[in-house]
């Protein structure tokens, strides 16, 4: 796999040097998978993103805060039924940073390309 080198302007567009430089708190796994989902699906429960990723509550939760602090998720809790109820969606800067990771991965894999 080649991977071309770059120039320090397209540096800031995230491939420098041939590895880029992709966002730590999207490009894990599960988080990805969070994002996708949400930006693919608009506000989802709790309940309905914990199945679709086949996650653990923990682990759903673990990786949601991450996405809270970071400003790219929006957490809303409130009680349906007097059964708390918690749903999900993207912030603007989480649709923002999943496109320019997704930007990011494009470039990496055109470099990658014959």
């Amino acid at each position: 796999m080649a991977i071309r080198r770059t120039t320090r302007s397209t540096a800031a567009s995230g491939v420098a040097s041939g590895v880029p430089d992709l966002d730590p708190v999207i490009h894990q796994r599960v988080r990805l998978g969070i994002v996708s989902a949400l930006a693919a699906g608009g506000a989802t429960s709790f309940t309905d993103l914990k199945a679709v990723l086949e996650l653990t509550d923990g682990n759903l939760s673990v990786h949601a805060r991450k996405l809270e602090e970071a400003g790219y998720l929006r957490v809303t809790k409130s009680f349906v039924d007097r059964m708390p109820h918690t749903e999900f969606d993207l912030t603007d800067a989480g649709r923002a940073a999943l496109a320019s990771y997704l930007d990011q991965m494009e470039a990496v894999i055109q470099a990658a390309r014959p």
